[in-house]
């Protein structure tokens, strides 16, 4: 688990492995991530969109961005939390996932970025 708070938002990832795939003669294996984001500030804020960069240890390097997270925009006032869980496939044994939220602040009108800290994404077994 890793967690870091940006302008009094609070992200925290926790990552799963999920299994392996072979998809066209690739192997890929796959890894569940849950988000926790917590409004800290006495704002509230929406969650307007996403910037990931994923990489692994084959050195291919995928940069995902979109509107808001599973299909939502979530508004948070003071103290509220949202939650969610989505998913991504590697190529190779290992990897890392870090990059940003971008919100509104629904009082100030301000967009800013939030930090998504870096995670890491391994096998299991192959590490223990």
């Amino acid at each position: 688990m890793v967690s870091k708070i940006t302008k009094g938002i609070k992200v925290v990832v926790k990552v799963h492995y999920a299994g392996q795939s072979l998809q066209l003669n690739d192997l890929f294996n796959f890894f569940n991530y849950e988000i926790s984001i917590e409004n800290k500030s006495s704002n509230t804020v929406q969650l307007l969109r996403r910037h990931w960069l994923i990489k692994d240890s084959l050195n291919n390097d995928v940069i995902v961005e979109g509107e808001g997270v599973v299909g939502k925009t979530p508004v948070l006032n003071s103290e509220e939390i949202f939650e969610y869980t989505s998913g991504c496939s590697i190529m190779g044994y290992t990897g890392s996932m870090q990059g940003y939220f971008t919100f509104l602040d629904l009082n100030t009108s301000e967009i800013f970025h939030v930090k998504i800290p870096l995670f890491n994404m391994n096998i299991p077994k192959i590490f223990n």
